[in-house]
């Protein structure tokens, strides 16, 4: 009897820790990789999340090395897909800034560098 009582309360702990695991969106991949360099700039910064997001309350922002912003026109956002379209910048370091609301309400941000040119 004690043991599996033991063991149900293991795969309880771990059932809820594997919940809490997916119940943010999280960054997956993006489109320049996420501290990659690459030889020309993008014209364009797609994020892949985890889980669907509301394009509402979801955005990018992306500067270059001077600290200036680059992004150009609404973040655009289909699923769990988020893009933003980039003016040409130059070479050097590009910081990708994103925050996100999944559909199940949980906010995350985060950010990331990639380098442009030889």
């Amino acid at each position: 009897m004690r043991r599996s009582s033991i063991i149900g309360t293991i795969v309880l702990l771990l059932s809820l820790a594997t919940g809490h695991a997916y119940a943010h969106a999280m960054l997956d991949h993006a489109e320049p990789r996420v501290g990659n360099k690459i030889s020309t700039a993008p014209r364009a910064v797609t994020l892949w999340f985890t889980q669907k997001l509301e394009p509402a309350f979801s955005n990018i922002t992306v500067t270059n090395s001077k600290g200036e912003r680059v992004d150009v026109g609404k973040t655009r956002v289909s699923g769990n897909q988020m893009s933003v379209s980039l003016r040409a910048a130059g070479t050097g370091t590009y910081r990708v800034n994103w925050r996100v609301l999944s559909v199940d309400t949980h906010t995350t941000e985060g950010n990331f560098t990639f380098q442009v040119g030889e």
